[in-house]
């Protein structure tokens, strides 16, 4: 739905859409002067608009930090999900890619559209990273190392238990939050969460994402891996394609209310970490997408659309 139609079939949402507008263009008019910092941010508009919108709020330090984390990953992420690479090639990548962050000349020709163009042109991402301070540069090391490994063991794994279920959106998620805890800390902005705590976060935003994605995934060619846990839909059908068909709509909103109960499972993580943040801008950034992320689930919530089309906020409501 585009902004227009979206105003005229809810009016309320003008003033706060049109907010989000000023807001996007006022990141596009402050780029920074070098080139790969200029390519960083912009980058970080084509890749994820909605981040790039808290990301841009948090002082100059922690914002430089936080730009580079994210791209980091989410290059990592692009080489994950392009199905195109054979698993001999994709696994010795994803496992030494927190030693690419190092290299000023290393890229990747992989993924479509912004993603292979941030793979083209890694080594901008690379040149930033090692203008960071060295603590910054520790803990995104750290993180990516981490979350490579997780990546390159589940790259042919199903997702059968609640436990793999669990384990899979730490390494692709949690680990974003325990990051995240590092560079809050490293920037001596906020005192380290536990463990736990972080990850619920990162756990609870991907948990959301994969729920509200069924369709999307399931339909996608070449066919995408599907990470519900067949120990939840398995409860509920034969095969999990079976959920999308409108004779399975009972069963499948019965699969989906289980699969909502369990992320709402880490709200109250969420919420004790979201307590003990100090700064305002670091609160802003990480209760943003959390408050979206409740608002999707109760979109989600004993809804067959998930199942025929694209359930997601308004954009005037987030």
């Amino acid at each position: 739905m585009g902004i227009a139609k979206e105003v005229v079939q809810h009016p309320e949402d003008l003033i706060p859409l049109a907010k989000l507008v000023v807001a996007s263009k006022k990141i596009k008019m402050q780029l920074p002067a070098e080139p790969h910092w200029g390519f960083a941010y912009s980058m970080l508009q084509n890749v994820s608009r909605s981040f790039a919108l808290v990301i841009q709020q948090l002082g100059p330090e922690l914002r430089n930090a936080v730009c580079v984390f994210y791209l980091v990953l989410r290059a990592l992420d692009t080489v994950e999900d392009d199905t195109s690479i054979p698993v001999d090639i994709k696994v010795p990548i994803l496992l030494g890619f927190h030693e690419h962050i190092y290299d000023r000349d290393w890229h990747f020709s992989c993924g479509t559209n912004a993603y292979k163009v941030l793979m083209d042109k890694f080594h901008f991402v690379a040149v930033a990273f090692l203008e960071l301070s060295k603590s910054h540069q520790e803990a995104i090391e750290d993180i990516t190392m981490r979350m490579g490994a997780g990546m390159a063991k589940f790259i042919c794994k199903e997702v059968e238990t609640v436990a793999e279920y669990n384990e899979y959106c730490h390494y692709v998620a949690g680990l974003v939050g325990l990051g995240l805890s590092k560079l809050f800390h490293a920037s001596r902005l906020e005192r380290l969460a536990p463990d736990s705590l972080s990850n619920s976060m990162g756990l609870f935003l991907q948990k959301t994402n994969i729920i509200r994605d069924y369709l999307e995934d399931i339909n996608e060619i070449p066919k995408s891996r599907m990470f519900w846990p067949r120990h939840i839909w398995s409860k509920y059908a034969n095969k999990l394609e079976d959920l999308k068909h409108e004779e399975n709509s009972l069963k499948a909103v019965q699969c989906l209310n289980d699969m909502v109960t369990d992320a709402l499972a880490h709200v109250q993580d969420c919420l004790e970490y979201l307590s003990d943040l100090k700064d305002p801008a670091i609160f802003r950034f990480c209760a943003i997408p959390q408050i979206m992320a409740i608002g999707t689930l109760a979109l989600c919530y004993n809804n067959a659309e998930v199942f025929r089309g694209v359930v997601k906020m308004r954009r005037g409501k987030k």
